[in-house]
């Protein structure tokens, strides 16, 4: 233990004997030390201080940043949010309106249809309507010709008989005259009178 701290002084001294020595070879001496600069311009504090400032300025910038872009994440985040829901929104409306719109298209089938079939209920009914009603025409005409074919035959023969009846009154006109006299008469007279 005594050899170490012999020898420790010893190694002591030899560093003094070198810091001596670079001291005197660079001009300088223990009573002027000289503090190295930045640049030859600015100490070691000012150093110090300014890259904390920068430090504190960067970490200040950073925070402010980082907030910055969190805002402007967080406002993003519930823009698409309400573009979402929007679009939920338009897509619910959509749906009800593609529903509506198909049920009136089911119900103007339905209609469609039903108008069809009215249509043609009623399109047979004018045809079976018209049918009968030409049926009974043809029927009141027939009757009519029949009446008119059968008042021609009555004409005719009401003509027919007025002409035989005017034909057979001159035959028996003519006949009276050429076979009966006033003796005749006066005879046919009494025996017609004798009969009563």
């Amino acid at each position: 233990m005594a050899a170490e701290t012999h020898e420790l002084p010893a190694a002591s001294q030899a560093v003094e004997e070198h810091l001596d020595h670079a001291a005197t070879a660079e001009g300088m001496t223990e009573e002027h030390h000289v503090e190295p600069a930045l640049l030859g311009i600015a100490p070691p504090a000012a150093v110090v201080s300014s890259a904390m400032i920068v430090l504190l300025a960067i970490a200040f910038f950073y925070a402010k940043a980082h907030k910055k872009i969190a805002g402007g994440l967080d406002n993003r985040i519930a823009e698409i949010k309400n573009q979402l829901e929007e679009a939920k929104k338009l897509r619910s409306e959509a749906e009800a309106l593609r529903k509506e719109y198909a049920d009136k298209i089911a119900n103007a089938e339905k209609d469609a249809a039903a108008m069809l079939d009215h249509a043609r209920t009623e399109a047979d009914a004018i045809v079976a309507k018209a049918e009968s009603d030409a049926t009974a025409m043809v029927a009141r005409r027939e009757k009519m010709a029949e009446e008119k074919i059968a008042a021609a035959e009555r004409g005719v023969m009401d003509e027919l008989r007025v002409r035989a009846a005017q034909a057979s009154a001159a035959a028996s006109a003519d006949l009276i005259a050429r076979n009966y006299g006033a003796d005749a008469d006066k005879a046919l007279v009494d025996q017609a009178i004798g009969s009563i």
